[in-house]
């Protein structure tokens, strides 16, 4: 079951089997010829390319041996007409080119376009001759999967070396559209015109990165074409999780408002970690718990009463004395600034005996991975109300593999963690992916490179766990707290700028979106 019915600006992610799929229903099916949607293509990449460099004067195109190819011919001959200055290097024999591909190869010669086969030595000279040039990457297309031939490994380096700006058509050749991997090397661009279907592999991890500014046309292909691919993921629209907030009633009081302990703080083998649990509580506070209480070592007591009065701290020597505490509330913060020690296990253990709807964040994740601990857990994986909020790093842990595999394939480890443990799993990082308890997957689209710094996690799990008492489901929960966390940030960005920006910077603005004050922009 589906958790919402998509809205007419839910923006679909597709794996590129399925993009292929939705082409040739449009030229088997709609009788599109192929060679129009390559036209299509073509020009609406070449007024792209206009449209973010009005200067450019020269243009180098860079085409493999497919239909990407083929966009790029048409590129090439449009950018001729306007009377720019075009070069286009073929790495693979234009004449061996199939189909649409083959009539946009001749379009291009009609045009008068220079093709020359690519050389090092040719390229280097003529490179740096004319300013505002541009490099267009229309080598490998979303067709090709792993690691490029070394024939167009070499042209991905050299592109990279260049200096100039590079526009990809589809997607930057060496990324996988499916998963964002980058298997050794690929095109840095600055913009990636996407078409028919936005891959998925764009929007997380390396692909991420590699693909720069992303835009998308979906070549006038009728939307009821679409109807016949479910989409591998969807992005996550804030607008479409901010109205399931429950709004207070006029005589609301604490009570009524959700009680959440968050629960952490270590100072074992002389590191202390009492600050990571004083921030979740800070943004839970912030974000409308009615009542926050807070577990930690007894030495982080007065620290935290100092920083925030509001907040109940209670020093806690051993799991037993958690009891008490579990008993009142009515959802639980777990991990941040835990540790792994004998006091870590003991309350750990004991909130895994609670039923309350949880958020296991940092070292509780990397203890439930353990045998002995997974065994702890009363309640049955996919019966748990928790949400699970693992870095690379801890889902790595939790899947007993590489950070590396984690990283090379994120929606597959987003999801083998919902199936091993249930509930919602947010897999943080450049591109975070939450994997819903229906097995849906969502990706966010917001956020930057300022949020890497130390205690952002910590907020995001204060921020979930807010949502979750004030009456939430974890599903909603996950889906709200990751696009306010990360949006956040981009608004903190516009104003004061990446580097330097700290986990605390964001409270203010999450609080400004679920008052209804913020006003969301896609960054």
């Amino acid at each position: 079951m589906s958790l919402f019915e998509p809205s007419s600006e839910t923006v679909s992610l597709y794996l590129p089997k399925q993009v292929t799929e939705i082409d040739h229903y449009a030229i088997e099916q709609l009788g599109i010829p192929a060679v129009i949607l390559m036209k299509r293509a073509g020009r609406c990449a070449f007024e792209a390319l206009l449209e973010q460099w009005p200067e450019v004067s020269c243009v180098h195109i860079f085409c493999g041996s497919g239909n990407n190819a083929g966009d790029g011919y048409v590129l090439a001959a449009l950018a001729q007409q306007r009377r720019l200055a075009v070069t286009v290097w073929a790495v693979s024999d234009p004449e061996s080119l199939k189909g649409a591909a083959q009539s946009a190869y001749r379009y291009a010669m009609q045009e008068g376009i220079e093709c020359r086969p690519y050389d090092a030595s040719h390229w280097q000279q003529s490179i740096h001759t004319v300013d505002n040039t541009v490099i267009v990457d229309a080598l490998l297309g979303t067709g090709v999967i792993g690691e490029p031939r070394p024939a167009y490994a070499v042209v991905i380096e050299a592109i990279n070396d260049s200096g100039c700006p590079v526009m990809s058509l589809d997607i930057p050749s060496g990324v996988d559209a499916d998963t964002g991997r980058v298997p050794t090397v690929a095109v840095q661009a600055q913009y990636t015109l996407s078409f028919v279907g936005q891959k998925r592999g764009l929007f997380t991890g390396a692909g991420r990165e590699h693909s720069g500014v992303r835009q998308f046309t979906d070549l006038e292909i009728p939307l009821d074409v679409y109807e016949s691919q479910q989409p591998a993921a969807q992005i996550l629209q804030i607008h479409d999780w901010l109205p399931l907030l429950p709004q207070r009633r006029n005589a609301a009081h604490k009570g009524h408002c959700g009680h959440i302990a968050i629960i952490g703080g270590d100072c074992g083998a002389g590191f202390g970690y009492g600050g990571a649990p004083i921030m979740a509580a800070q943004m839970a506070l912030r974000t409308g718990a009615g009542l926050v209480s807070m577990a930690t070592r007894p030495e982080f007591v007065a620290p935290a009463l100092a920083r925030h009065p509001e907040v109940m701290v209670a020093g806690i020597e051993n799991g037993q004395a958690l009891l008490p505490l579990l008993e009142r509330v009515s959802g639980i913060v777990v991990g941040p600034g835990l540790g792994q020690s004998a006091w870590s296990e003991q309350l750990l253990y004991h909130v895994l005996q609670s039923d309350k709807p949880l958020v296991l964040d940092a070292d509780a994740l990397h203890l439930i991975a353990r045998d002995d601990f997974s065994q702890l857990v009363s309640i049955p994986p996919q019966q748990r109300q928790w949400i699970l909020t693992p870095h690379p790093g801890e889902a790595a842990s939790l899947l007993d593999i590489t950070v590396d595999e984690v990283q090379a394939d994120r929606f597959a480890a987003a999801a083998a963690i919902q199936q091993r443990y249930g509930g919602s799993v947010v897999l943080k990082g450049a591109g975070t992916i939450v994997t819903s308890s229906t097995s849906e997957q969502w990706l966010c689209d917001y956020g930057n490179p300022g949020m890497a710094s130390g205690g952002m996690g910590d907020v995001l799990s204060g921020l979930l766990g807010s949502l979750l008492v004030q009456g939430m489901t974890h599903d909603a929960a996950a889906l709200l707290g990751t696009s306010l966390h990360s949006l956040a940030a981009d608004k903190i960005a516009q104003t004061q700028g990446q580097r330097g920006l700290i986990a605390t910077d964001l409270i203010a603005p999450v609080r400004e979106w679920l008052d209804g004050r913020g006003e969301p922009n896609h960054v």
